[in-house]
């Protein structure tokens, strides 16, 4: 199943760490199967507020995402963007292909108390 990475980039800025670690990222990705998805697209703001930006990236599974984030190379480079952009990060996994949210809810019905 995917895992993905998502990060909330609050007040993103670009100055010289920031296009340094835009240059390295990419190569800390590959080992581990990763690839970006969304990378920082103007929002189309449709409930509450979301002051910044969006990365997504893409990993075969959670295993890998976590080996990836967790790597040295990417520890190495993580502070050039942790020193100057405020931000959220968090992996998790992806559905299954044919995932049916109608299943999850009768299965959600089924645990439900009756009364």
């Amino acid at each position: 199943m995917p895992a993905f990475a998502l990060a909330h980039l609050r007040n993103p800025q670009v100055n010289e760490d920031i296009l340094t670690y835009l240059e390295r990222i990419q190569a800390t990705l590959e080992p581990f199967g990763g690839r970006f998805v969304v990378h920082g697209p103007e929002v189309d703001v449709r409930e509450g507020e979301w002051p910044g930006s969006v990365v997504i990236l893409e990993f075969p599974d959670r295993q890998r995402a976590h080996a990836w984030y967790d790597s040295p190379a990417y520890q190495e480079i993580l502070p050039l963007r942790t020193r100057h952009i405020d931000a959220s990060a968090i992996i998790f996994d992806g559905v299954d292909p044919g995932y049916d949210p109608g299943r999850t809810a009768a299965a959600l019905r089924a645990k439900a108390p009756t009364g």
